[in-house]
């Protein structure tokens, strides 16, 4: 999915949405004459803010518009609490749970290394970065494929503070288990999920 120039995007947004935005420089752009979004919301249309908070939670996942929707379509039919079962299926995704496990420091490097067949599912590559990964499913990186240069010296560099309680992870065997369903702190995240489910239920 080709998106143009992510710091232009991210700033229309008002989120920093991608990696090369989490930045001071990106924070002062925002904070420039005529650029801050939160300023102009009280004049939004309520469509326009849910439109706002769709793209953001889009472009977090690197998702096409056909992919998300359809995500959102199967978390309104799941129940009657759509926005866990939105973000468990998200979080699910191969290469979610590969960026989730610290192997990557991006999802769009979490999904090349899935296309590129440097990870495993239960032990057998797998090069679909939307497969969904299930409780007590083991991802792990292809034992050929841990000497590339991405991921020399893994070990010693990966933050294990930062795998979420739902998952374990060893990071001398590059290997990780999926131990229960993907819970997110919303309070955590850039977009309102409440407005996105507004916005397909017009």
């Amino acid at each position: 999915m080709k998106l143009g120039p992510k710091f232009k995007l991210a700033k229309r947004l008002g989120a920093p949405i991608f990696s090369k935005t989490q930045s001071v420089k990106f924070q002062n752009s925002l904070a420039r004459p005529g650029r801050v979004l939160k300023n102009r919301r009280g004049n939004m249309s309520d469509y326009k803010k849910q439109l706002l908070e769709k793209q953001k939670m889009r472009f977090t996942y690197g998702l096409s518009e056909r992919q998300f929707s359809t995500y959102v379509a199967k978390s309104i039919e799941s129940g009657h609490q759509p926005i866990p079962a939105l973000m468990a299926m998200l979080e699910s995704r191969l290469d979610s749970v590969v960026y989730r496990l610290g192997i990557a420091k991006t999802r769009t490097q979490a999904r090349q290394l899935v296309t590129h067949g440097h990870i495993t599912l239960n032990g057998r590559k797998l090069n679909i970065p939307s497969a969904i990964v299930k409780n007590g499913d083991e991802v792990a990186v292809r034992e050929g494929s841990r000497s590339i240069g991405l991921l020399a010296g893994f070990a010693e560099k990966h933050a294990a503070q930062s795998v979420p309680a739902w998952l374990t992870f060893d990071a001398k065997k590059m290997s990780g288990t999926m131990k229960q369903t993907p819970v997110v702190d919303m309070k955590e995240q850039l977009f309102n999920p409440e407005l996105v489910l507004e916005y397909y239920s017009r």
